[in-house]
């Protein structure tokens, strides 16, 4: 027997909102119920459609080939449309991520129902195509998550405040309920799938460690929220067992380091992530602030920063980073290449402004990281100094040990290509990405050869968009020094005559600017590719300030906050003009 609420389901669903009562009726009257456990195939490549399905509770993965997710469809969604009208086979498999259940509408009742109605159902039919357009043209977003599981290592964990806490901060993107053993022991499916569907989001918590109930927070979840206390003894979780239901694939799962110091415990991180296999998020609380943050990750609306590399012109990162502090941006998560990796790093550290101002000039200007010239077997410098600075400003941290998710982009010389590091020694990974070639030596590391990533990938916006960052601010630094000549030469003359020339100004280009120049040029086709996915896009006017003139700082950071306090005016302004004309077209 169906249940009571299939009409209402059908009228929340997109592609049949448009039915009047009675045709929601007969729709109804004609689906069949399932329940498909987690993991299971709904659908598989190459099959022909023989009904098209509306998902009632749960949540399904469209995939391509056996294990690459390109879509998570969530309850009050269809699946199986486009094919069942088009004829044709499908081209990705379906499977469930979770216990789901789900309504099947047949072919032969679906043409049937075109009979009797076509006009309504020839409407689902252009409803269906318009989805289809705008899934191929990547303008339609995938589906959030709506259910999450918090479930502890142990009872010693405090997490009914942190749930508490959780789901306040997710009211602000919709309606949020807490659902613990009490409330949910011994319920049955349509209970659950009424709760959800009468909220947006569901948090499920797992406070006692009684085993039915866990196993049931596990089958209801989108999203698993696994909380510890970092300074505790790290060991495996119940759920991490060979064949637990826990490890149908492709559900995120986040680990939850709860810090007593309102600090990170350095090595906290990297202790609790080896004792999981497979794909894991990691975030720090450290105090109530930092829940808002993970709500936001979590639920699909994260704000992430990203910064570019471009020599001493990165320093303009740091009067734009001041700009949006003022104007109350908060960040999620950071992501850079270069020296926007190193100032990107003391954003995720949780330094203030003025801070990063005093380490990154006494690190760049005074500190001289570039002055320790050699010979030329390698690169210019030894790369020493350059080291030692990021060792001083970073101490032995590793990334994971970053209050805020991090990453940076090395280029990999040993045949990978772009290397986006997210563990390991900090101060290692950002001297790395910041190898321009012939200046700096490569970071020689586990047989590997690592230099600037600028030279595949400058501004990092997509693999920031690839993390599901649904908001995201990039600072660009272009690299447009123009390299010119005054003279027609093909070899370099006697060393005393190219000596008179460069002094004159009329020889050749100086090896560091040729160097420095040549490092940026090929990630300028994919910069322009990077730069079409930033939401917030800020470019500091820098001609006047040469990649490597680190003398000129004040003028870089300058300028840097002057335009992004132009572009968040102007972003106003925008705002406020779009929310005027829609009151004068409302009223």
């Amino acid at each position: 027997m169906l249940p009571a609420d299939v009409p209402a389901l059908i009228g929340r669903i997109p592609l049949f909102a448009h039915l009047n009562d009675a045709q929601r009726t007969a729709l109804a009257g004609n689906l069949q119920w399932i329940c498909l456990p987690g993991g299971q195939y709904l659908i598989r490549v190459g099959e022909t459609a023989e009904a098209l399905y509306l998902l009632r509770s749960g949540s399904l993965g469209v995939f391509e080939g056996p294990t690459d997710l390109i879509r998570q469809i969530s309850a009050d969604d269809c699946v199986g449309e486009i094919s069942l009208l088009s004829g044709e086979a499908f081209r990705y498999n379906v499977r469930a991520l979770r216990d789901s259940e789900l309504l099947r509408l047949d072919r032969e009742v679906f043409e049937h129902l075109i009979e009797r109605h076509p006009r309504a159902m020839l409407d689902v039919a252009r409803q269906a195509m318009d989805r289809l357009v705008r899934r191929e043209r990547h303008v339609e977003p995938p589906d959030k998550p709506r259910t999450f599981a918090i479930l502890p290592v142990d009872n010693g964990v405090p997490v009914r405040g942190l749930a508490m806490q959780l789901a306040q901060a997710l009211e602000s993107f919709g309606s949020c309920a807490v659902i613990d053993a009490k409330h949910g022991a011994n319920r049955g499916s349509d209970w659950f799938a009424e709760r959800e569907a009468n909220v947006r989001f569901v948090i499920y918590l797992d406070s006692t460690g009684d085993a039915s109930w866990r196993l049931r927070c596990l089958r209801q979840a989108d999203v698993l929220l696994l909380p510890a206390l970092a300074a505790q003894e790290a060991r495996p979780w119940p759920e991490a067992a060979p064949g637990h239901p826990a490890r149908v694939r492709h559900r995120p799962r986040h680990l939850l380091l709860m810090h007593a110091a309102h600090r990170v415990l350095p090595g906290s991180a990297r202790r609790w992530r080896a004792q999981f296999s497979g794909e894991i998020q990691h975030h720090h609380i450290c105090g109530e602030g930092d829940i808002p943050r993970i709500a936001r990750l979590i639920s699909g609306h994260g704000r992430g920063l990203v910064l570019a590399g471009g020599g001493a012109r990165g320093l303009a990162h740091l009067g734009a980073l001041r700009a949006l502090r003022e104007a109350g941006h908060p960040f999620d998560a950071i992501g850079g290449t270069s020296i926007g990796a190193i100032i990107g790093a003391g954003v995720a550290n949780m330094w203030d402004t003025d801070e990063m101002t005093r380490i990154f000039y006494e690190a760049f200007v005074r500190g001289k990281p570039l002055s320790d010239w050699t010979l030329p077997f390698v690169a210019l410098t030894r790369g020493r100094r350059a080291a030692i600075m990021l060792r001083r400003a970073f101490g032995a941290l590793d990334i994971e040990d970053l209050e805020l998710p991090f990453f940076c982009v090395s280029t990999n010389l040993s045949g990978q290509g772009r290397v986006v590091h997210r563990h390991g020694p900090l101060w290692l990974w950002l001297r790395a990405t910041s190898s321009i070639p012939g200046i700096l030596p490569p970071v020689l590391h586990h047989g590997q050869v690592y230099v600037d990533g600028a030279l595949v990938d400058n501004l990092p916006t997509d693999v920031m968009a690839e993390d599901g960052i649904a908001h995201i601010t990039a600072v660009a630094i272009r690299a447009d020094i123009e390299l010119r000549a005054q003279t027609e030469e093909f070899a370099t003359p006697p060393w005393w005559r190219l000596w008179m020339r460069q002094r004159r100004g009329t020889g050749w280009p100086g090896i560091v600017s040729t160097l420095t120049r040549a490092a940026m040029v090929n990630s300028e086709e994919t910069s322009v590719h990077c730069i079409e996915r930033a939401d917030l896009l800020i470019t500091p006017p820098l001609e006047h300030v040469g990649m490597l003139d680190w003398k000129d700082w004040r003028s870089a950071v300058e300028s840097g906050y002057r335009e992004a306090m132009r572009v968040l005016e102007a972003r106003e302004r925008e705002g406020s003009s779009s929310g005027n004309e829609n009151l004068t077209t409302s009223g």
